[in-house]
């Protein structure tokens, strides 16, 4: 039975990868935004008198920095993700998603028309035979491919170069959840989708709380298709607007993040130490992300080793199925600049211990 915990030891499980959510920095935002009479409500939805000035201006930024011709903010990646699943692919067209992609676009596809199929993670062949065996069968509607481009439960990358080059053979449409990367990995924070984001069959979704340490979440897209959910998406034509000061607040960390390379070497030195230290455990797990999955299998065991840990400072959970796979129950380990490399060093000596024990 899963149940809320409060917040104590060091932080080995949030997304806040730069240490922006607490920070000072977003304190001033939030401050600015009072002191220019921004509204902590929106008092409705955005086609009503829900729309104000700051989440044109949030949207206007975010295209131009993320290289789209539009964007949409929304109050949730869960709610943008869903909505980009209920509404824009059609009846008659056919959703292949990578199997392990999130919670949010299994629902999203669920309320939507389209046929879908799940293809072998990272697997771009499995995406192209897909698509071909739907269209010998007479499918002709249009293909979406659906993937992260970071992993949250994995950490690993999505090979987005080849899924490109399915996307254009197959005339494809490509959407490309960047939450784990945004802000910490590209170009200013841009995402690993970032040489790929202003073609015209490319969507991407970016959230802002996780390294931006903010709430929320940007589609961003060509206009056609912005425009198109906006006059369809139930999610966004049904829910209150985001707080007018909470788009102020993203605006300035997506600035932030963008004029601070700093942070993202920080914050990758911290993940060079942490992988040194608990490569043994890692299996194999990438070697340049910021999430680290030691597979425990077990989820009994998995829980008593996390609530080991916690007992001895350290906030690690432990992740089970149905988050997971079936029999590969883990520590998902975070590595944000919210710890110190004595306090990686600290954790690896406490997991060699806990884990000796079968």
């Amino acid at each position: 039975m899963r149940s809320l915990a409060p917040r104590s030891g060091k932080d080995f499980a949030s997304n806040d990868y730069l240490g922006l959510a607490g920070s000072t920095l977003l304190h001033d935002a939030l401050r600015e935004g009072m002191a220019l009479g921004l509204p902590a409500g929106s008092g409705g939805s955005r086609l009503l008198r829900g729309n104000h000035p700051a989440h044109e201006a949030l949207e206007a930024e975010a295209a131009a920095h993320y290289g789209t011709e539009a964007a949409l903010f929304m109050a949730t990646g869960f709610a943008a993700n869903a909505a980009i699943f209920a509404t824009l692919p059609q009846r008659g067209d056919l959703v292949i998603y990578d199997a392990l992609i999130h919670a949010s676009a299994h629902d999203g596809m669920k309320l939507g028309r389209a046929e879908t199929r799940a293809a072998a993670h990272n697997d771009p062949q499995a995406f192209d035979d897909a698509i071909t065996a739907w269209r010998a069968c007479g499918g002709t509607g249009r293909a979406w491919i659906a993937v992260e481009s970071l992993y949250s439960m994995d950490g690993d990358r999505a090979p987005l170069g080849d899924l490109a080059q399915v996307a254009a053979r197959h005339e494809a449409i490509l959407i490309i959840d960047e939450a784990h990367a945004t802000g910490v990995f590209g170009t200013g924070g841009r995402g690993l989708a970032e040489a790929l984001a202003d073609q015209p069959n490319v969507i991407t979704l970016h959230t802002c709380g996780k390294a931006l340490g903010c709430e929320g979440a940007l589609i961003c897209a060509p206009r056609v298709a912005i425009d198109f959910l906006v006059n369809r998406a139930r999610p966004f034509i049904f829910s209150t607007a985001p707080s007018p000061l909470v788009a102020h607040m993203v605006r300035k960390a997506i600035g932030l993040v963008a004029s601070h390379d700093d942070w993202r070497e920080d914050l990758f030195a911290r993940v060079a130490e942490a992988r040194s230290l608990l490569a043994p455990r890692l299996g194999a797990a990438p070697a340049d992300t910021q999430i680290l999955p030691v597979i425990i299998g077990e989820d009994a065991r998995t829980m008593r080793i996390a609530s080991a840990l916690q007992r001895q400072g350290f906030d690690i959970r432990g992740i089970r199925p149905p988050t997971v796979p079936q029999g590969t129950a883990r520590l998902r380990i975070s590595i944000t600049r919210n710890v110190t490399k004595g306090d990686i060093g600290a954790l690896s000596e406490s997991l060699d211990k806990i884990m000796i024990p079968a």
